[in-house]
């Protein structure tokens, strides 16, 4: 017997990070020029990012509140800076990526968001962050396509928690089969989005990863799904 087709897709949620928006020019850049605006010129952009990437990889739980962001850029730091920034410029890292400059809004998100929009699909945000994102949402003219934006600092809770999810589905009124969720990370969206009986993507723009439910931009995402819709 031939398996029952998924429903066609009602509302789309996207995480933010790595989906929709990348620290600009990366995330060691913004690091180095924060660093040499308080006394520490040359360090090396690469090798923050390096360091950086490896101390987020192996955190686990992580809440995003500012203390946590605190040890994780005194941890990528180790060593580099004669006091830790959680004590001189960890401030002024911190106010710097809400600044809408130190990101970068990926080429494929707005044809998307349009596409998927046009199509009638309602979108929404889900997404582990802190304060800082709702206005940087709106100061990069991003917030206008959303509704709900949920971000784990306001309701306690992170992904892959299925309660994100499933408070979205309450906003939409909508059953959570005609419901999908589009992410870059597995554990975090696409486990999170399952655990909530939804239909999941995963973001893949470097090639990594395969199989079904991967995508490679989101205006691959935006074609099959307006294409399946209208089947």
């Amino acid at each position: 017997m031939k398996p029952a087709a998924p429903p066609r897709i009602k509302a789309i949620s996207f995480d933010v990070g790595g989906t929709l928006i990348e620290p600009w020019p990366s995330v060691g850049a913004v690091y180095a020029e924060v660093a040499a605006r308080h006394g520490y010129p040359e360090l090396d952009p690469a090798l923050l990012k390096q360091r950086f990437l490896r101390a987020w990889s192996q955190r686990r739980n992580f809440n995003y509140t500012r203390a946590e962001w605190a040890a994780l850029v005194d941890e990528t730091f180790a060593g580099l800076t004669s006091a830790p920034p959680s004590t001189s410029f960890f401030d002024a890292l911190y106010a710097r990526f809400a600044e809408p400059d130190a990101w970068h809004v990926f080429t494929d998100v707005l044809p998307a968001l349009n596409q998927l929009a046009s199509a009638g699909l309602r979108l929404g945000i889900i997404s582990n962050w802190d304060e800082r994102l709702r206005p940087l949402l709106h100061r990069l003219d991003l917030a206008r396509w959303f509704d709900p934006i949920i971000i784990s600092c306001e309701v306690g809770r992170t992904k892959p928690d299925p309660s994100l999810f499933e408070a979205a589905a309450r906003h939409w009124q909508l059953l959570p089969g005609s419901l999908l969720h589009v992410g870059d990370s597995a554990t975090e969206d696409i486990a999170g989005a399952r655990a909530a009986d939804w239909q999941a993507r995963r973001l893949d723009r470097n090639g990594g990863a395969n199989g079904a439910e991967t995508v490679a931009n989101l205006g691959e995402l935006a074609h099959s799904i307006t294409a399946y819709n209208n089947i």
